[in-house]
């Protein structure tokens, strides 16, 4: 008696009880294992989470980007219509105009760089995410037992 209520705290326990053919040491281990498959699939899970929190800042900062390039276009074209003289601003002189126009330059190159190192994070976090995706798969995959698979099963397998 003292055994049975040992082990009947839970549902998975009282399957277990009820296959008299395991052992402790094999009830023990199957209760590890199960352990097991629940930390790594929390564990995928919160990584899928970062994954997820660092797209969306990724798509944040590109939207804040593309906003900033759109500014800049606008008073480049202000900026190059003053120095061809089709506009009236007698108040700057050419010097000033050309070092803003150069600064201007200088600042979307910036933003092109930037925008760049973006897209290869995202990209990035795309083959992260497809990787996990595979990994996971190919665990679905390893845990069938090798009788049950045929060759279209095990072809899959190795492929992944």
């Amino acid at each position: 008696r003292k055994h049975t209520t040992e082990y009947s705290t839970s549902s998975s326990d009282d399957e277990l009880e009820s296959k008299p053919s395991l052992t402790h040491k094999a009830k023990r281990a199957l209760r590890r294992r199960r352990k097991l498959e629940r930390e790594t699939k929390q564990l995928i899970k919160q990584e899928e989470l970062k994954r997820l929190h660092k797209a969306q800042a990724v798509q944040r900062q590109l939207e804040e980007l593309e906003e900033r390039q759109r500014a800049l276009e606008i008073f480049g074209v202000k900026l190059e219509r003053e120095l061809r003289g089709e506009s009236d601003s007698g108040t700057k002189d050419e010097t000033q105009m050309l070092h803003e126009w150069f600064e201007l330059v200088l600042e979307k190159n910036k933003l092109m760089r930037y925008e760049s190192e973006l897209l290869i994070i995202a990209q990035e976090l795309e083959l992260e995410d497809h990787q996990s995706r595979l990994e996971q798969k190919l665990r679905e995959k390893m845990a069938i037992d090798g009788s049950l698979k045929d060759e279209m099963d095990l072809n899959e397998e190795d492929e992944i």
